[in-house]
């Protein structure tokens, strides 16, 4: 029998693909963003409304966000103008900035990316330090261009707008010795608290790393998990892959 290139191909996707039970989330409807890290999960809908999950109830945070996240860092989110937010004492405290998406899964400092895809960093004094009006707020730019950017305890993951994917060792001060080029193609990416990455590609399939570890943060190689449906955002923290489709359907898987 002759085996074509295209039939290796699939064969060799297969044979790195990852099977994850995956349910429906039946108690939230519409969400567009979703972000997972030290136990916690929040979301925003397409309606920009943020949530924050307490066990099986999704409670409705105040204010509007197109982008939320949590981490180490905090609760932070950027809202349709990409005016920066961070969540103090129960309420939505304005930081200085414009971001159109940002992370709280580093060493507690915040990164993110504004509209002409520049990368900032916000170091962790002043992360944890923040409270409000008053307190300092040195954003340091980074190098490159990126779209989307994650940090996590081995490093920081970053696409830029041809979904090239990038790694970036970041350290609480800002201090980083500039990207290194990693394989593949993702159109988001997401670095859970424990180290491991997550990503989806432009045609909705979801991906994570192998081989992560402290000593070779690159890792190895990208695995397929396979969904049921195309998938526009993924998050990961404790056992629990969070994917929303791009019809906001969504879904909580288990490996």
């Amino acid at each position: 029998m002759r085996v074509t290139a295209a039939v290796l191909l699939v064969l060799c996707l297969l044979a790195v693909s990852h099977a994850w039970d995956c349910q429906k989330v039946v108690n939230i409807k519409n969400l567009m963003q979703i972000d997972a890290g030290l136990g916690q999960v929040v979301a925003t809908d397409t309606s920009q409304v943020p949530y924050y999950l307490v066990g099986d109830t999704w409670i409705r945070l105040p204010g509007s966000l197109k982008h939320i996240t949590v981490g180490p860092a905090g609760i932070w989110g950027v809202n349709k103008a990409d005016s920066i937010y961070k969540y103090v004492a129960g309420n939505w405290v304005q930081a200085a900035g414009l971001l159109k998406q940002l992370d709280a899964g580093g060493e507690q400092f915040i990164v993110g990316a504004n509209m002409d895809d520049t990368p900032f960093c916000l170091t962790r004094s002043a992360t944890v330090g923040y409270k409000g009006p008053g307190s300092p707020l040195p954003w340091t730019a980074l190098p490159g261009a990126v779209k989307y950017y994650s940090c996590g305890p081995f490093g920081c993951w970053a696409v830029n707008k041809n979904d090239d994917i990038f790694l970036m060792s970041l350290n609480q001060d800002c201090q980083n010795n500039g990207w290194s080029h990693i394989d593949g193609k993702l159109s988001m990416i997401e670095v859970a608290t424990d180290g491991s990455v997550f990503g989806v590609n432009s045609a909705g399939s979801v991906f994570t790393r192998d081989g992560i570890t402290a000593s070779k943060p690159e890792g190895t190689g990208w695995s397929n998990i396979p969904m049921s449906m195309r998938m526009g955002h993924v998050t990961y923290d404790l056992s629990r892959l969070w994917v929303v489709s791009k019809t906001a359907v969504t879904m909580v898987c288990t490996p």
